[in-house]
């Protein structure tokens, strides 16, 4: 179980880093052949009055780094899609992390055994709110489904609607399941908050250990 838990985590983060550096290489590649044309065309111009070949053959260039701009609409789609992709995938990662602002440092101030009572309701709410959302985006997916119609400017590689907005149930689902392993961990007594992030502790932390180098 452990390991099958690893490989979930290694896949997890992979994905993400995976997202993030497509949707940089994308954007990169479209700023650069969006600006990249217009530098044949400078070199052409120079080359107007002094050689007309010289000139054509810059131009030529300049025109085929333009009509690839100009076809790469769907760059601007697919940094969105990947970019929503990035959002609901990582909806379960930052549960994980507790990758939050420090909600429940006020919580900490009270006894071991009211932060505990205070968890499991505020899992049972997060998971009410993740299971609601869960059940009406795969409503939402299945119409996409049976409308079958493409995403704007990806639809002619085939990518549909739902392929894009998929990631919406898949997210809440992960994050349903996320709070139920927290909550099973409150539970067993193996947890006693939500384990979000306290950035007041780790501010204490990283000064504590600032003063230790001193």
């Amino acid at each position: 179980m452990n390991t099958v838990r690893l490989i979930w985590d290694r896949f997890e983060e992979g994905f993400i880093v995976f997202l993030l550096a497509t949707m940089t290489l994308v954007t990169f590649v479209y700023v650069i052949f969006n600006n990249f044309y217009t530098f044949f065309y400078r070199v052409g111009e120079y080359f107007a009055e002094r050689s007309v070949g010289v000139s054509e053959f810059f131009y030529d260039i300049g025109d085929v780094i333009l009509d690839i701009v100009q076809t790469m609409t769907w760059s601007n789609a697919l940094t969105k899609a990947l970019f929503a992709w990035l959002i609901f995938f990582g909806l379960a990662y930052g549960v994980r992390i507790g990758g939050h602002i420090g909600v429940d440092a006020l919580v900490k101030l009270a006894s071991r055994s009211t932060q505990r009572f205070i968890a499991i309701i505020a899992c049972i709410f997060c998971l009410v709110y993740a299971g609601l959302l869960s059940v009406a985006s795969f409503e939402w997916i299945n119409t996409l489904l049976q409308a079958d119609i493409g995403a704007d400017d990806l639809g002619h590689f085939g990518v549909k609607q739902w392929h894009i907005g998929m990631i919406v149930p898949i997210g809440f689902t992960l994050v349903f399941i996320r709070f139920v392993e927290i909550l099973v961990r409150v539970i067993r007594h193996q947890q006693v908050g939500l384990g979000l992030a306290d950035e007041a502790a780790d501010a204490m932390k990283l000064s504590e250990t600032e003063e230790h180098k001193k």
